[in-house]
């Protein structure tokens, strides 16, 4: 064999650093050695659940390492959330953080185990899903104005549901009222399946409410659209005008991401949100989430944070200036 002489021994050395650095078929130095644990803090089925799995099972290929998740509901989600945010910072447990669990309930409930901003290091916003504000068949109008003009004549004598109290549904009809100078009673169940049959069944005059639940619904004719939360028209209801187009501002969307444990390493979790990030930019991927009628996102843990910051001020702001009681 022949021998190399210093110069060549160097240009080895610096092909091997580009080679590494550069992702030369090698993957980056943190993977899981163990079953990751994803902790959802609603019942099994719902959309935030379905998006879980979907993501989770393609993380579970490119990992080497089953995705197990775990469904821990019970407090308008805080009970999950309080569990997640108490796990060993490694990487092994990633929590399914939402809009209503992380930005709307904390700016209601005073007494939370958990605070969204201390606790958890945001990984990777999944995907966004617009709110749909619907009402009952019988509610004699046909377009958000007139569901305007309605509301200021009969003066709190319509009802809307919610999931609960706090959570981003319930705080999307409040935003309503404020924006719009009207009066509705609130009237809260233990969940978003329980409002959406007291609504079918005529019970309850109206809701916001998560596209995937009520598009069946929607295109069944048992209930009607009226208007897309979102801050404009969403391609699953073309024909439905976003809310901001006779309330100008209006926007109340939900988002679902990945949030770990506060003390987590920066190179794990930039490592899970690039996986991520790789997973919501495959075609078979993004078409299984535009079917939940949702947007995949992706994006670094930077983006989130900043994300997830704005949107716990503007709950918590929206409280303030609805005067809401705290819980």
């Amino acid at each position: 064999m022949r021998r190399m002489n210093r110069r060549q021994f160097g240009v080895m050395m610096t092909t091997a650093a580009v080679g590494l650095a550069s992702g030369g078929g090698a993957r980056a130095a943190w993977q899981p050695r163990n079953n990751v644990k994803v902790i959802v803090p609603f019942a099994a089925g719902g959309a935030t659940d379905v998006l879980a799995r979907i993501v989770g099972d393609r993380l579970t290929q490119i990992w080497g390492q089953p995705v197990i998740i775990e469904n821990v509901s019970g407090a308008t989600g805080a009970i999950g959330a309080t569990q997640a945010a108490r796990a060993n910072p490694d990487g092994l447990t990633l929590f399914v953080g939402t809009g209503s669990v992380n930005s709307a309930l904390p700016s209601v409930k005073s007494d939370l185990s958990f605070d969204t901003l201390r606790d958890f290091k945001a990984v990777s916003l999944l995907a966004t899903f617009p709110n749909v504000l619907v009402v009952r068949p019988g509610l004699p109008v046909k377009d958000v104005p007139e569901l305007i003009a309605y509301l200021k004549q009969r003066k709190g004598g319509v009802n809307f549901a919610s999931s609960g109290f706090g959570s981003s549904i319930h705080l999307a009809g409040e935003l309503f009222k404020l924006q719009t100078g009207t009066q509705m009673t609130h009237v809260p169940y233990r969940g978003s399946a329980p409002a959406l049959t007291d609504l079918l069944a005529g019970h309850v005059d109206l809701m916001f409410d998560n596209l995937t639940n009520v598009m069946p619904h929607i295109e069944s004719g048992k209930i009607k659209a009226l208007g897309v939360a979102g801050a404009s028209r969403t391609p699953y209801l073309p024909a439905v005008p976003a809310i901001s187009e006779f309330v100008p501002g209006f926007e109340a969307t939900t988002w679902v991401g990945y949030l770990a444990p506060a003390k987590t390493p920066d190179e794990i979790v930039d490592q899970i949100a690039a996986d991520c990030d790789g997973v919501l930019r495959e075609p078979a991927i993004v078409e299984r989430i535009k079917k939940l009628a949702a947007e995949p996102v992706g994006g670094t843990p930077a983006r989130f944070a900043q994300y997830l910051k704005a949107d716990v001020e503007r709950w918590k702001k929206l409280v303030k200036d609805a005067n809401l009681q705290v819980e």
